[in-house]
């Protein structure tokens, strides 16, 4: 096998998902600028360059919107499996399972084996730090990105407040607005239901193959630690 098929086939579902986001992100970026161009004909605005367009918040804050989203529903996620359980169902632990392991389970400190990460065995805050890590990365992701959704937000707010002769907000104004968290929430709970109708299907319905479901034939709400493969 050669290197390159080597790669691709150990990495193959991360390269799919991020060509795919790539062409969503690039179809999103077009059909914006010209839906965006359409509006600011319609009211009499000039038009955008689509390098203008992509820069603008106008295409920052529908992005951001998302994005902020998306990591929300891994950082909870991630957190919440930790302590809740869904019986029969591939998204959850085993409802016998400790909440937190063991170091042998987990393969830290003393438990480590010889080819676990250097962090998982030094301890200390170290261990702490990578034993979390997962989590933080997406809260920071998240965080990060719903600052740079309200911060865009709140330009095109206030661009568009001003082409209609009306008060502008300041930032901490505009965090307060309705505008603001609809932005928000309007993503936010189309996340957490995907994430619950996931939990709840992955009890009763099978897709053969795939590591996000149970074998065809387990019983729906036999316990999912001892499920095979």
């Amino acid at each position: 096998m050669s290197k390159v098929r080597g790669v691709w086939r150990e990495n193959s579902l991360t390269l799919i998902f991020i060509a795919l986001f790539l062409l969503a992100l690039v179809g999103q970026a077009i059909s914006g600028f010209f839906d965006f161009n359409a509006q600011q004909r319609a009211h009499d605005e000039h038009a955008y360059s689509f390098a203008h367009y992509i820069f603008s918040s106008d295409f920052g804050v529908d992005v951001m919107e998302n994005w902020q989203s998306e990591f929300l529903q891994f950082a909870s996620f991630i957190l919440l499996v930790i302590w809740l359980r869904q019986r029969g169902s591939t998204e959850s632990k085993s409802m016998n399972e400790p909440n937190i392991p063991s170091d042998a389970e987990s393969h830290i400190r003393g438990g480590a084996a010889p080819d676990s990460p250097w962090w998982a065995r030094a301890g200390g805050w170290r261990t702490l730090a990578y034993g979390n890590s997962l989590f933080t990365l997406m809260l920071v992701l998240w965080l990060g990105s719903w600052a740079a959704q309200s911060v865009t937000g709140w330009r095109v707010y206030d661009d568009e407040q001003s082409q209609h002769q009306e008060s502008t907000l300041s930032y901490g104004s505009y965090l307060k607005t309705g505008e603001f968290w609809n932005r928000s929430l309007q993503n936010w709970q189309s996340e957490f239901l995907a994430v619950a109708s996931m939990s709840i299907f992955s009890v009763y319905l099978r897709q053969r193959g795939s590591s996000e479901s149970k074998p065809v034939g387990a019983p729906h709400l036999g316990d999912t630690g001892d499920d095979p493969g």
